[in-house]
């Protein structure tokens, strides 16, 4: 069948065939004479071995943990697919992997862990952490992805990032600076309603009130969230403390009445155009669910919607965690970081959201072109310096 002819599904399956793996091993030290072998393997290899073993910071100057991260799925929230297992998860990892190279220069190890225990991954994440600068935790269900998460951080002293959470929440934040500026409105004076309360939904919530946004309200399956209430979800226990400041409740229709903007990280066609209608003058809507968004971007337009932004690529602003995740490793790991903190990620949000041109912003672009390699560039100072400034830098920014 001619490549023109077919579908993208069917081009993906040939392509992941004739690839047979997106990602190999290529050699920096080429082994072509017997020194280049004494050199590389036995017996020169033992000399930074012993250089590390006095001084375990030394691997980072003699190996490959300096700039590798660890790709960590257990396969269980894998895109829209669900819980489709480790082997599964592998083509998404690899992809994942692609990415760091691609546009961050960043190597990357795609690893599927075989056990959906929080025990287990935390241990087995722990053990193998020698060998990497950091660790991209990605597709780990909720409420599991908090556990492992939180356990983690507190025991590595090398940056552990969920990307599912952060990244979106970067991208996501990075976006609405722009159409806040697009549309005439102050962060500190909008109502923000966020649909879906896993982990990107919370994560994006923890990130907008870092920002300061006014009012966050959000809404989940059973309603609006609201302090008081009973939940099954103990996250949401939390994040009903710091949202909903006037303790609304009711459905989402009720949440988006005179709400500045919206963001879904939920479900398809979850939204109509009378929720856009009920919302303020020059409403802001990011409909990311994948592949469906809670609304489609012409139907929200239709309904008043200022701004509309998706996951897609086929519509103006995608929202893609491509923009965030490797300039902020890069960054972390160009200054030895311990952590990815919030200024860290607060500083990318910003550098993501200043590396669109002030004489290209509206309302159709307010992100960056995902293939502008200058912006993992940009996003990798401004981390590496939100770093230095937070305490977590192990030694001074050199980019």
């Amino acid at each position: 069948m001619e490549n023109q002819t077919m579908t993208l599904a069917e081009k993906a399956l040939l392509m992941h065939e004739k690839w047979n793996g997106k990602l190999e091993t290529i050699a920096k030290s080429k082994v072509n004479s017997r020194e280049d072998l004494a050199i590389a393997y036995t017996p020169g290899v033992a000399e930074p071995c012993k250089m590390i073993a006095k001084d375990p910071e030394a691997a980072y100057k003699y190996t490959m943990k300096a700039n590798t991260v660890a790709v960590i799925s257990d396969g269980s929230a894998v895109l829209g697919l669900g819980n489709i297992g480790a082997k599964a998860a592998m083509p998404v990892m690899e992809g994942k992997g692609v990415l760091f190279k691609e546009f961050g220069n960043v190597n990357a190890v795609p690893i599927c862990l075989d056990t959906q225990d929080p025990d287990e991954i935390v241990d087995t994440v722990v053990r193998i952490s020698p060998g990497f600068g950091g660790i991209n935790l990605e597709d780990i269900s909720a409420p599991r992805c908090f556990e492992i998460e939180n356990r983690l951080k507190e025991i590595l002293d090398i940056p552990v990032f969920h990307d599912d959470q952060h990244g979106t929440a970067i991208v996501a934040s990075a976006a609405m600076l722009n159409a806040a500026k697009v549309a005439g409105k102050k962060i500190s004076d909008m109502t923000l309603v966020i649909n879906g309360a896993g982990a990107a939904g919370i994560a994006i919530a923890k990130h907008f009130i870092s920002l300061g946004m006014g009012n966050i309200i959000m809404v989940d399956i059973n309603g609006i969230i609201c302090d008081g209430d009973e939940f099954t979800n103990p996250a949401h226990y939390e994040m009903a403390k710091v949202t909903n400041k006037n303790k609304l409740k009711g459905s989402l229709a009720d949440a988006l009445k005179e709400a500045d903007a919206f963001i879904g990280v939920s479900r398809p066609n979850l939204v109509t155009q009378d929720m856009v209608k009920s919302m303020a003058d020059k409403a802001i809507v990011f409909a990311m669910a994948n592949p469906t968004p809670e609304i489609m971007p012409e139907d929200a337009k239709a309904a008043g919607a200022f701004i509309v932004g998706t996951g897609r690529s086929d519509y103006p602003n995608q929202i893609n965690n491509v923009v965030a995740f490797p300039g902020v490793f890069k960054g972390a790991l160009a200054v030895r970081a311990s952590d990815i903190n919030e200024e860290m990620k607060l500083a990318a949000a910003y550098a993501i959201a200043d590396s669109v041109p002030a004489d290209k912003l509206d309302a159709e672009n307010i992100l960056p072109d995902p293939f502008d390699r200058e912006v993992p560039k940009a996003v990798a100072k401004a981390v590496a310096d939100a770093a230095v400034k937070s305490g977590v830098a192990k030694i001074k920014n050199t980019l």
